[in-house]
């Protein structure tokens, strides 16, 4: 539309009071470091959808200029803004920001044949730390899990509180419902800094619970982003529980249960190692013993070992003695004194037979048969 149709109909604006302050919502007043950055949600009504929004900068409304808009630019310098239909929100994101960055800014929706609908906000860029600060403004949680955001802050005065945006608060102190979801506030003092933090948890998560929230201390808010997921088939439920330690550190239950793990894994692998071996050498052993025992088994009957001079082997030896007299009629005198006397004696002729059997082989070739015999002749 022409500029000064546009200045006419904000001036119209102010002067009817005719725009529902309702239909477009976001945080009051931000602190950031210098050099970091900032995400502002815009909310918008239901009937804003299709509108085109954009993010302005100045005290008043009706001088202030344009940064980004949804349909062009979506970028300017280090500027952006994106438009969620789905959740009604358009957010602007603004890095590297400067001292020269401090000012009023506005979220703005465009609408035709009537003044535009927006709220404005306060950004304060400081060179220190900031009176309220998150670590981060993302959030990722699962279904039936819980997650913790910590709020950090530098002074005691006011009521801390986490609120869901375009929605209700949770005060310190306070465990409550908040849109089907259990939520808890525990304030914790940190000498080092003398400054305190704010811890927030949401337990048993659901899938509306996907949207803004903000931590409010005092004037001061800071705008965070929660998203639920389904688990997935390998994943189990995550649990995001911060807990403080000491009044100096905060540190996260997740990092304790990793070090519990890592220390029963070591355990475990020499002792699983152990127990196979011991069952290996028990199986191997059992395997042997057994085969041993079934060699034994079908190995037929020792044969005993039988003597020498057992059935199987038989000798038989026959020895005799035969008693002749000394033939007459020798005539000594012709042979000399070899014969004066009788050569033989009685006991002279020995008849001796050596016979030997094995009965073991009854197949085998008829057994050898020696024969001895001395015997004396006459002469």
């Amino acid at each position: 539309m022409a500029p000064h149709l546009l200045l006419v109909m904000r001036i119209l604006f102010f002067l009817t009071g005719l725009s529902d302050t309702q239909s477009v919502s976001t945080v009051s007043h931000v602190s950031v470091k210098q050099g970091g950055s900032i995400t502002i949600p815009c909310l918008y009504d239901l009937r804003y959808s299709n509108n085109v929004k954009y993010w302005c900068r100045g005290y008043y409304w009706l001088g202030c200029s344009t940064v980004v808009r949804t349909d062009h630019p979506k970028t300017s310098g280090n500027t952006s803004i994106s438009d969620d239909i789905n959740q009604r929100v358009f957010t602007v994101t603004m890095r590297r920001l400067s001292s020269s960055d401090s000012d009023y800014y506005w979220c703005i929706v465009e609408r035709k044949n009537e003044a535009d609908d927006g709220v404005s906000l306060q950004i304060s860029v400081t060179p220190g730390t900031p009176e309220l600060y998150v670590d981060q403004q993302e959030l990722t949680g699962v279904v039936g899990g819980s997650v913790t955001m910590l709020c950090y802050y530098s002074k005691l005065g006011g009521s801390g509180r986490w609120c869901r945006m375009g929605g209700s608060c949770v005060a310190v102190g306070h465990s409550v419902d908040l849109d089907g979801t259990f939520v808890k506030l525990v304030q914790e003092q940190r000498e080092t800094t003398n400054g305190y933090v704010l811890m927030v948890t949401m337990s048993g998560l659901m899938m509306e619970n996907t949207g803004w929230y903000r931590c409010e201390k005092g004037k001061l808010q800071m705008p965070v982003h929660v998203t639920v997921n389904q688990p997935s088939t390998t994943q189990s439920t995550i649990t995001i529980t911060p807990s403080v330690t000491n009044r100096d550190n905060v540190v996260t239950n997740e990092n304790t249960d990793a070090k519990h793990q890592s220390l029963l894994e070591v355990l475990f692998i020499p002792l699983s190692l152990l127990v196979v071996l011991i069952a290996v050498t028990l199986v191997t052993w059992k395997m042997l013993r057994k085969h041993k025992d079934k060699k034994a088994k079908d190995q037929p009957p020792n044969t005993p070992v039988q003597s020498a001079d057992s059935e199987q082997n038989i000798t038989y030896s026959t020895v005799s003695h035969t008693r002749r007299t000394a033939q007459q009629g020798l005539n000594p005198e012709s042979h000399g004194d070899f014969y004066g006397t009788d050569p033989f004696p009685d006991d002279a002729v020995t008849y001796s037979t050596v016979v030997t059997k094995n009965k073991t082989q009854p197949n085998a070739a008829k057994p050898d048969v020696v024969y001895s015999t001395v015997a004396a002749h006459q002469r």
